[in-house]
């Protein structure tokens, strides 16, 4: 493999001997948002309820509730990694609501 530039790659000392490939942990990876329906959340009570709970799980960044106070409620959480489901509900229960759905 040829190429006229000049950083030597297409030398052939400098073919591929000692080629070493590294992973970059200074890179983080993207987070994962995980929306919930809950029900039973009819005022800003009930917000700060779910959120304190679900800030009590490990890798949760933030938490952002969109009440409905009539009917089902998003709660939107942003984590680090992908959060398991049976913590996810037992944080709602502890709460004192209930988890209607999740998609992660």
């Amino acid at each position: 493999m040829s190429h006229n530039c000049n950083c030597g790659c297409s030398s052939e000392k400098n073919s591929n001997q000692g080629l070493q490939i590294q992973s970059r942990s200074d890179i983080a990876a993207a987070p994962t948002q995980t929306e919930i329906k809950v029900s039973g959340m009819t005022c800003g009570h009930c917000v700060a309820s779910v959120t304190e709970e679900l800030k009590e799980i490990a890798g949760v960044d933030s938490v952002d509730v969109a009440l409905d106070a009539q009917g089902i409620s998003t709660v939107k959480v942003t984590s680090a990694s992908a959060l398991a489901e049976d913590s996810i509900r037992q944080a709602i229960d502890e709460a004192g609501y209930t988890v209607e759905a999740i998609n992660a």
